[in-house]
């Protein structure tokens, strides 16, 4: 029995929510496991109501269930920034979620913008930091909103935090298998303090894996070789700030926001998932965004919950409906109704 918190959120996340939990229900028949659901109403609408963000009586709350699977976060009418903090980097923080994982990986059929690159050349993993770097939120501001306003935000990096990150990618890059390379995504040329502690400890923990290959490129030149030489990677590890970049650029070369999923995981509690697409509220209501990204932060909820079958199961199910039937991954392109996309995925894994 798994207990799940589920945040629906705003916008278009309980429709995309919805049709991960119509497949988490579909592999919970095919695979017999059972899951108990408990869903909280956080988020835009809420705080509009009440004047509450994040209580913390509910914030202990998830930090006891298996999972959280969370929708979106980000509401129009909100003051930009404050869902977004008092919400989710609050969850990531005070549960200590400190890695962010984020597969990049191009699903047969699906459109690519980059010239003559397929499945065989889009297929690694970014293990972001997720809680320390500039989103710790140290620093401040004088004299605002004078000529002589200064604003200072720093970056916090401990040894023990990014020990646990590059540890966390090498025994990742182990269990894919795949190229067993690791490589650190960091800018040691010019931020010389905190990313030769990045670098120093990344060295160290390689000499614990000796069948993987440790490598190093300035975060510019990550940027270019995902772009031209995608083929390249297997893991990255990078810290908060620039993995919060290099994913999104990522979601692109994957073939979109509809399609990209993320988790918010502490390896020894709890995890969060997540599209990454964000709320898109101009979509609410209309049974026409993408559910796929959502459907496959199921997919890796699954994976952490050590249902590995039914995991396996829903992301051959996402490929078989984004290569044989949907059309784009664009929000009113993709043939079907969102509520119909999320039906193909789970009749696909009861026939699976």
């Amino acid at each position: 029995m798994y207990n799940i918190a589920v945040i629906p959120g705003d916008g278009t996340g309980p429709e995309v929510v919805r049709e991960g939990l119509k497949v988490l229900n579909a592999a919970s028949q095919k695979f017999s496991f059972d899951y108990e659901l408990t869903e909280y109403d956080f988020g835009g609408e809420r705080y509009l109501r009440t004047g509450e963000i994040l209580p913390r009586e509910g914030l202990q709350e998830l930090g006891h269930y298996d999972a959280i699977y969370l929708g979106a976060i980000g509401h129009p009418d909100c003051p930009p920034g404050l869902l977004e903090k008092g919400i989710l980097l609050t969850i990531r923080f005070e549960l200590d979620l400190y890695i962010n994982l984020r597969p990049v990986k191009l699903y047969p059929g699906v459109d690519c913008p980059l010239k003559d690159k397929g499945p065989d050349d889009v297929d690694f993993v970014v293990v972001r930091e997720n809680t320390e770097d500039l989103y710790v939120g140290a620093g401040g501001v004088y004299k605002k909103g004078t000529p002589d306003e200064v604003a200072v935000q720093e970056s916090i990096n401990t040894r023990k935090g990014v020990e646990r990150c590059v540890r966390y990618a090498f025994e990742t890059a182990k269990a894919r298998n795949r190229q067993n390379k690791v490589t650190l995504c960091a800018k040691t040329n010019v931020l010389t303090y905190a990313h030769d502690l990045w670098e120093r400890t990344f060295y160290e923990v390689a000499e614990e894996y000796p069948g993987i290959t440790a490598d190093y490129a300035h975060v510019d030149a990550t940027c270019m070789w995902m772009v031209k030489n995608p083929e390249w990677f297997d893991v990255i590890v990078t810290t908060n700030m620039f993995g919060d970049i290099i994913t999104d650029l990522g979601a692109m070369i994957q073939g979109g926001m509809g399609i990209a999923a993320g988790g918010n995981i502490n390896p020894e509690g709890t995890a969060m998932f997540e599209p990454i697409g964000g709320s898109a509220p101009k979509y609410t209501d209309q049974n026409v965004i993408n559910p796929i990204a959502a459907i496959a932060s199921c997919q890796m909820m699954l994976a952490q919950l050590g249902e590995t079958q039914a995991a396996d199961s829903v992301e051959r199910a996402i490929i078989d409906v984004v290569s044989t039937k949907m059309k784009s991954m664009d929000a009113g392109r993709m043939g079907y109704s969102t509520s119909e996309v999320g039906d193909l995925v789970a009749e696909a894994v009861a026939v699976d």
